[in-house]
């Protein structure tokens, strides 16, 4: 099998595309060809050493994909060799074949392809969260969603207008903010500074919003308090770019909520895993929301794609397509 994993930690220089045994199906496993598999910030704060730091190197980076089973372990039950199946967590989908616990797999309708598959599972799995969970939007909500015309933050805007609710969106450049309108964002804010809480303000008529999705890091932190509403909530997410800092919970204002939210928590189970995957593939099946490919690469582009995303020029979901077996 062919794969790419981190020699050390550093930056995208330290990822390899290797040969490596094949993998034979454990009980309660199988091992599925992939199709493609999703590029994360999850991804990257691996590679910089951020997680997974109980794993030596060499290790295969990647987590999230879709493909095709090809071996099924021991006690393997109600799935089968050729099924169609997608995964939001199963570590090593940098590969051309990984093996899955079946408890992480969901199958896949004939209405869902495995490119879109794979760009909806975990920023999928994540914008739910968000919207319908830590904060379920109701109809008149203003939300303010930064990076919008990122993976989570398309997907996120989808899902809040589905609900009833608007968005403010917040992009770092003026060539996203078509993106991010197309997905449904009432206005866009072009901000690379952390300054647009007065335009929030603005926009609400000086109230402010009812929720902010923040996953921009420490610059934004100060200016998504200030755009909130009395008694908002901030949804702070996304552990790459780092933290607030010691918080003072007294010094909070507006009597506002904040918290960290994490998609794991919306998929506690097996059944709530397929439950939630199953209503984002009916939204997708019935045009609800769309997945926004913003650029595929050969699994032996990774270092390039995880370069790309760093550099915060990207749009959408970044994918990898390992070759296919018989092929250089």
């Amino acid at each position: 099998m062919r794969a790419v994993v981190m020699n050390e930690v550093g930056s995208a220089e330290v990822m390899e595309f290797v040969d490596l045994p094949e993998l034979v199906a454990t009980p309660g496993h199988v091992v599925v060809e992939v199709a493609a598999a999703g590029v994360n910030f999850m991804d990257i704060g691996v590679r910089q050493g951020m997680a997974w730091t109980d794993r030596p190197n060499p290790k295969i980076l990647g987590v999230e994909g879709a493909g095709r089973i090809v071996a099924l372990g021991y006690g393997v039950d109600g799935f089968a060799i050729g099924d169609r199946v997608a995964w939001v967590y199963a570590p090593g989908s940098y590969a051309s074949h990984v093996l899955i616990s079946t408890d992480a797999l969901v199958r896949l309708p004939d209405t869902i392809d495995d490119q879109t598959a794979a760009s909806l599972m975990m920023q999928g799995l994540t914008a739910s969260h968000f919207a319908t969970d830590f904060y379920p939007i109701q109809p008149g909500d203003t939300a303010l969603v930064h990076a919008a015309a990122g993976g989570v933050g398309l997907l996120l805007t989808q899902i809040i207008r589905l609900r009833g609710g608007q968005v403010i969106g917040r992009v770092s450049s003026t060539d996203k903010v078509d993106v991010a309108k197309a997905a449904g964002a009432h206005h866009v804010i072009v901000d690379t500074q952390g300054t647009f809480a007065d335009e929030v303000l603005f926009l609400t008529g000086g109230e402010g919003v009812s929720v902010v999705y923040d996953g921009s890091g420490p610059k934004t932190f100060q200016g998504s308090l200030a755009a909130l509403r009395r008694s908002g909530t901030f949804c702070w997410y996304g552990p790459v770019l780092g933290g607030p800092g010691p918080l003072d919970i007294m010094s909070l204002p507006k009597s506002i909520k904040i918290g960290y939210a994490t998609f794991f928590d919306h998929i506690t189970t097996p059944e709530r895993l397929r439950a939630r995957t199953e209503q984002l593939f009916r939204w997708i099946h019935d045009g609800s929301i769309k997945v926004h490919i913003g650029g595929t690469y050969a699994l032996s582009h990774a270092a390039r794609a995880h370069a790309d995303m760093e550099s915060r020029a990207t749009t959408g979901k970044l994918l990898l397509i390992p070759p296919r077996e018989g092929s250089a």
